[in-house]
């Protein structure tokens, strides 16, 4: 009974341990020390022992590992099983999208681009940065060809407590004029109003041939065909509203030698205001030409033949 007392008694302290492994850690730096692996590690806490994971990034120190470090730094701890382990997280956080553009812009006009230019990043995947830090971006060996517009360089991402990350972008610089574009889409036939309008920077490549540059050359008329959000109004897509359908009953007028006349017909064609249409006359069935004046309304020459009339 005696031998099995004393046999307990120097089990224990192969047992207990002053240093603990600690499970997870988060870091805030790129790289592991000693107290990142182990609470109570003793002088040796703050040794480097290497370069952690990037941000956003993990590493899993197996038992076998663990065991080796403790034994090199003189930390009272060894595994207890080959299931220890020890993660190590860096947590981090894409690098917003408008930062690396407000770094290419710069960039950019420094080369002689617009100050208002719209640049377009191809395939661009934001580097991930720690979630703590202010980065600071900037742009690196820029390629820029100013007759087509496109552009290659280096993004460099620096910040305090972080390495450099350097990512290759490509894209292309437009100049930009201010046009008024839809707001929403608009189909075929509908007439713009104040809110379906508003005025925005687009790429000049939109407004090649004859685009409206003032809101109040596009309020008030009607499409001729679809038109999609963001899209600049082509002045040959824009009439004036039609004040008369096809198909639509009209009041046929005539003045001549001082007699207002008039008579009823159906209009063959659509018109606006000032337009020529068709119009066929309900009485005689002559087809004659007449100019819209007004919703439902159209003048007849003079010279127009075969217009049943009633004297006003």
């Amino acid at each position: 009974m005696r031998y099995f007392v004393v046999l307990l008694m120097l089990a224990i302290p192969a047992v207990c341990q002053s240093a603990a492994l600690r499970g997870v850690t988060t870091l805030h730096g790129p790289h592991v020390y000693l107290r990142d692996l182990f609470d109570d590690a003793g002088d040796n806490a703050g040794r480097v022992l290497g370069p952690g994971p990037g941000p956003g990034g993990r590493i899993v120190v197996g038992a076998a590992q663990l065991g080796a470090i403790a034994r090199q730094f003189g930390v009272d701890w060894r595994p207890v099983s080959s299931g220890d382990r020890a993660m190590l997280e860096w947590p981090g956080r894409p690098l917003r999208r408008e930062d690396a553009l407000d770094a290419v812009r710069s960039s950019l006009i420094a080369a002689g681009a617009s100050p208002d230019c719209l640049i377009e990043l191809t395939g661009f995947t934001a580097p991930i940065v720690p979630l703590e830090a202010a980065p600071m971006p900037i742009v690196t060996q820029l390629d820029y060809d100013a007759a087509n517009g496109r552009f290659t360089a280096v993004l460099s991402v620096m910040g305090e407590g972080m390495d450099p990350v350097n990512t290759r972008i490509a894209g292309r610089a437009d100049d930009t004029v201010e046009l008024p574009v839809a707001t929403a889409r608009l189909a075929a036939g509908s007439v713009t109003r104040a809110e379906d309008v508003h005025v925005v920077r687009v790429s000049t490549s939109l407004a090649r041939g004859e685009v409206a540059r003032l809101p109040s050359q596009v309020i008030g008329l009607q499409l001729r065909r679809q038109i999609v959000a963001g899209q600049p109004f082509a002045m040959g897509d824009l009439s004036r509203p039609n004040a008369v359908m096809r198909g639509a009953l009209v009041r046929m007028e005539l003045e001549s030698a001082g007699l207002a006349l008039e008579g009823q017909g159906t209009a063959l064609d659509a018109g606006a205001a000032g337009e020529r249409i068709r119009v066929q006359n309900m009485s005689s069935r002559a087809i004659i030409e007449a100019e819209v004046i007004g919703p439902g309304r159209v003048r007849v020459r003079p010279s127009a033949g075969g217009v049943l009339v009633t004297v006003r």
